[in-house]
């Protein structure tokens, strides 16, 4: 496509985001619009968001949970940048969102990492996290800038990846011996997540590519031949993807998230 062209989404995207908007299918529109012109139109957003003094402090990965995939009709991953604008703290495993220029909120329960230096995308799941400093519960709040959250892979992408905010509970901290309890336990663990009281979903570690630290290592492996965008880094934030279905949330709610055998503290987390 023209780089005219994929401008002009990346313009129509920004404007529905800063809008609050929903907007219609970008495939609709352009039956040539693919995953590849996604990211060059998530390339434009980045630039201009740099441009406003946005500062990217790591990635999303999105649609690592396939059993997830055929009710969405996305069939592979994608990611997109965090942001520090994006990005929120629930140290103490409490924190509070405004809902507030978000559309279409929904709420997935992730595992994320903090690199401390490159991935190695040719090594296993323990080999991975030697590139890992800590890990933390997520929350990501997703949203869809298309209606009823209907779209393609290619749409999805360059809408920002579907990446609304970021919360990350308290860190914890990996030594030789945390790096192969987790290795173990990432597969095998069991999330159960909570409105109120009331258990809404659960859902184990294998469900994010096999294992959360195997996302990271597919996001190595596509950034390796998206040669427009820099490779993972030190210091970089990484979610890995849901590990229950996505679900919708709205002011008033609290929402937290329990992590089982993975020992990871939880987040408790309320939207107003």
């Amino acid at each position: 496509m023209e780089t005219r062209t994929l401008k002009s989404i990346a313009d129509a995207l920004l404007a529905a985001c800063d809008g609050a908007r929903t907007l219609p299918l970008i495939t609709a529109a352009h039956a040539d619009f693919d995953v590849p012109a996604a990211y060059e139109v998530l390339r434009f957003i980045a630039a201009r968001r740099i441009a406003q003094n946005w500062q990217p402090v790591g990635r999303k990965i999105g649609f690592t949970n396939r059993t997830l995939w055929p009710r969405y009709g996305v069939y592979q991953p994608m990611w997109a940048p965090v942001w520090s604008r994006t990005l929120h703290r629930a140290p103490a495993g409490h924190a509070t969102l405004s809902l507030t220029g978000l559309v279409q909120p929904r709420i997935e329960p992730e595992v994320v990492f903090k690199l401390n230096g490159p991935v190695r995308a040719d090594a296993d799941a323990r080999g991975i996290l030697e590139s890992v400093e800590w890990v933390a519960a997520g929350f990501e709040i997703v949203q869809s800038h298309f209606p009823e959250w209907k779209f393609s892979a290619a749409d999805c992408t360059a809408a920002f990846g579907l990446h609304g905010a970021l919360v990350v509970g308290a860190p914890t901290a990996l030594d030789a011996a945390a790096r192969d309890r987790l290795a173990e336990m990432l597969p095998e663990f069991e999330l159960t997540l909570r409105r109120g009281d009331a258990v809404v979903d659960r859902g184990s570690g294998a469900n994010v590519l096999g294992s959360p630290a195997l996302a990271l290592a597919h996001l190595a492996n596509v950034l390796a031949i998206q040669p427009q965008f820099p490779p993972l880094a030190a210091g970089e934030i990484v979610t890995t993807g849901t590990v229950t279905d996505a679900w919708p949330v709205r002011a008033g709610e609290s929402w937290r998230s329990d992590y089982g055998a993975l020992d990871i503290p939880g987040i408790t987390l309320r939207f107003t």
